[in-house]
């Protein structure tokens, strides 16, 4: 990998170079998701210059401190994960090419440093592309919310069968393959129905529709992509549709809790909703049918709705 930047200054020297007080800058730094380093000396010019970033937005009087450091917020956690899938995307990648070469072997940091250095640059002109994209996707939603920033969605979870028993008989190697493919078939699904994926959360993937009936097409897609390969574990869907509040790219309100607890209630490869999307499915094309009452946590005891496409 590319040598780190050298680390050369303490938390107060950074916050005499940027203007920002102490504990508002370590209040940041620990947004990023970076452990709080005390008064030992472990940051960068690159640091000092992400912090006088932050503070020329604040002097601008575009953003108070906490607003700030919940977007600081959100870009770390989202930039953490991403870092840590494109390295371990590229570690299987330089495994394959230093077996499958021949000749003289070649130390594993070199041929690392040597691919970064080739692939890292048009990767940062394709993150900044994708992040203006989803900022324009991201507006839109907004637009269509209320005042309470609160939209009406069909909320999806979805979840692997039994992932705790499986994930005993395999290796980590093949754990990590079998989510990855899982994570990436839902998410393909979801995204050829004009969904989003919410979150993924390894065995399980929330994701949101505008519309019913697209929801109850992308559960079948996950299905037929998933649980019906036999080379992948059986999955199950709750489906449920309501009010949603819309928050740092998440999705909060009963409908999310709803479509979690469903997914209890459903067989293998089969998909659970809720009475309310119940009553927004065309007759024509589906065909409902109410299961025996049982408590739902959180829920009381209700009437889960199984349901199939005529």
């Amino acid at each position: 990998m590319p040598d780190a930047p050298l680390a050369r200054y303490t938390s107060d020297e950074v916050a005499q170079r940027t203007g920002v007080p102490p504990e508002q800058a370590k209040r940041l730094w620990r947004a990023l998701g970076f452990a709080d380093a005390g008064d030992e000396a472990v940051y960068t010019d690159e640091d000092v210059e992400a912090v006088r970033t932050v503070a020329d937005v604040l002097g601008s009087g575009l953003l108070d401190l906490d607003m700030a450091v919940n977007l600081t917020r959100g870009l770390g956690l989202s930039m953490a994960r991403l870092a840590e899938w494109e390295v371990s995307a590229l570690v299987h990648r330089l495994d394959e090419q230093l077996q499958s070469e021949a000749g003289a072997p070649v130390p594993f940091r070199a041929a690392a440093e040597q691919f970064a250095n080739t692939f890292n640059p048009s990767f940062e002109r394709l993150m900044v592309y994708a992040w203006r994209r989803h900022m324009v996707n991201a507006m839109v939603r907004l637009d269509a919310a209320d005042e309470a920033n609160t939209i009406q969605v069909t909320v999806g979870f979805a979840d692997i069968v039994s992932f705790t028993a499986l994930s005993n008989t395999l290796s980590e190697e093949k754990i990590g393959d079998l989510v990855e493919l899982f994570e990436s078939r839902c998410a393909d699904v979801v995204a050829l129905q004009k969904g989003r994926v919410i979150k993924s959360l390894g065995d399980s993937v929330l994701f949101v529709n505008e519309d019913p009936i697209q929801a109850l097409d992308t559960a079948e897609g996950i299905i037929n992509v998933v649980g019906r390969d036999p080379r992948m574990p059986d999955v199950r869907v709750g489906i449920a549709t309501g009010s949603v509040v819309l928050r740092m790219g998440d999705v909060f309100g009963p409908p999310v809790n709803m479509a979690a607890r469903l997914t209890a209630v459903a067989r293998r490869n089969r998909i659970i909703i809720d009475e309310h999307t119940a009553t927004l499915l065309p007759a024509d094309q589906f065909e409902t049918r109410r299961l025996p009452a049982r408590p739902v946590r959180g829920f009381g005891v209700l009437e889960p709705v199984a349901v199939m496409r005529h």
